[in-house]
């Protein structure tokens, strides 16, 4: 049984919210396998362990605005400038980006383990920031065509 059809069966009256945040749940992942990449590679770069994850996030707020545009929000999304609503996004989503970072610079900095693998410090900042991000972005950035 498809995602959709079990929340809308268990929760007809919230289930475009609930499959929004499922689907946003799920860019979210891809997300992190983007935010993780970019901070490896940016690492194997010289950019360190800070200056890197700056990088890594930006690619994967980027790719998950491309994604929640096209896919999670795409009737939210009809008409609006692609330019101005990434800006938008990005910044909105500071407040998640404040709680991601903030995060990550924790666990790197106090927890040794982290720091030598810090796909944790990023795991942990994506989970931090999601729902302040998804709060955000639907009820800001990708607020339904006024009629």
């Amino acid at each position: 049984m498809p995602v959709a059809t079990l929340i809308t069966r268990l929760s007809p009256r919230h289930a475009p919210m609930l499959i929004e945040a499922f689907r946003f749940g799920v860019v979210g992942a891809l997300g992190f396998l983007v935010d993780t990449a970019v901070l490896y590679g940016a690492l194997a770069l010289g950019a360190g362990l800070y200056g890197g994850r700056v990088l890594s996030y930006l690619a994967a707020a980027s790719f998950t605005w491309a994604v929640n545009r096209a896919w999670t929000f795409a009737g939210r999304a009809a008409g609006a400038k692609a330019g101005r609503q990434w800006a938008l996004f990005v910044l909105v989503n500071l407040g998640g980006f404040v709680l991601n970072y903030g995060t990550y610079a924790a666990m790197v900095a106090w927890w040794p383990l982290a720091a030598l693998h810090p796909v944790l410090g990023v795991a942990g900042g994506a989970i931090a920031g999601m729902g302040c991000n998804f709060v955000l972005s639907r009820a800001v950035v990708f607020r339904p065509p006024q009629a």
